[in-house]
């Protein structure tokens, strides 16, 4: 699949890019970039694809996410009507690797920062304190100016690369293909599973989305996800299970078939499967966090 390289601006006086964006279209493609990201999301949830990894995000959440790491973060469809009071609010941080200068990150006294760049290349989700101290730096970063901005961004990076509490994302063998011919089909993919994964996808419906046969789409989505079709949507059902368990609005029961399962048995061991706990359980923690 082809993720589109996206072109990151930046002031001619700055050598890297802070921003904040409120609206929940920006870059909502799957891309990639050679600068790395950093993002912290104040207000805003959806899908997130990092790699070939799939799962919620939600407002709290500071993810980074390596050079040519492709990603996309969808958010829910509530963002997008014109009548909602529901706003996006992210600060993002786009900076190259070598902006200080291509040996600063050679030097023995940055080698934690080096392993930290390296990881990551398969997106690492920041938590605990951590989470929070990265968070209030990029909104100070909003309006820093001159060496400052600098200082800060290297007290953010220093903090990542110190903390004990991060979570790779990515698989170690994810790839992705590059050919031109490829540039829109998993933009059209994800659009339509987000759309309509409550009911059952046809591999008919879903191959004539990406325009090409069945049997060549099983193989396809196979070769660029290194997951089957069928445990793409697993992991999006059970991302939307989880953010109604979160809401607490319904019952367990009632959101399984919510969430696009079929039955509560297959529900369940998905849930299990995927998450690591029941869905009582994985709704308890969050109330007692």
């Amino acid at each position: 699949m082809r993720p589109q390289l996206l072109k990151v601006s930046r002031e001619p006086r700055h050598s890297f890019s802070v921003r904040q964006d409120v609206v929940p279209y920006i870059n909502n493609r799957w891309h990639y970039h050679p600068e790395v990201e950093l993002i912290h999301f104040k207000n805003g949830e959806g899908t997130q694809f990092i790699g070939d990894s799939i799962q919620r995000f939600k407002p709290g959440d500071v993810v980074m996410v390596g050079a040519n790491l492709p990603h996309y973060w969808r958010f829910d469809d509530l963002f997008f009507e014109e009548t909602t009071a529901t706003a996006a609010d992210i600060r993002v941080a786009h900076f190259c690797e070598d902006f200080w200068g291509q040996q600063f990150l050679q030097l023995p006294e940055n080698v934690n920062l080096r392993t930290m760049l390296d990881k990551a290349r398969r997106g690492l989700q920041i938590t605990g304190t951590t989470r929070q101290h990265v968070a209030e730096i990029l909104e100070a970063l909003l309006h820093a100016d001159g060496t400052q901005r600098i200082i800060l961004l290297m007290d953010a990076l220093t903090t990542i690369a110190n903390c004990k509490q991060l979570t790779t994302l990515s698989s170690i063998g994810f790839k992705y293909d590059m050919m031109e011919a490829e540039k829109d089909r998993i933009n059209a993919i994800y659009e339509y599973s987000l759309k309509n994964f409550k009911r059952n996808i046809q591999l008919e419906e879903i191959a004539s989305v990406a325009n090409i046969s069945p049997n060549s789409f099983c193989r396809y989505f196979k070769s660029r996800t290194r997951k089957t079709y069928s445990q793409f949507l697993i992991e999006i059902r059970v991302g939307h299970a989880c953010k109604l368990l979160i809401e607490n609005n319904l019952s367990i029961k009632q959101l399984c078939y919510e969430s696009g399962f079929n039955n509560f048995t297959s529900f369940h061991k998905y849930f299990k499967l995927i998450t690591g706990k029941s869905p009582l359980n994985y709704q308890k923690e969050f109330i007692a966090a």
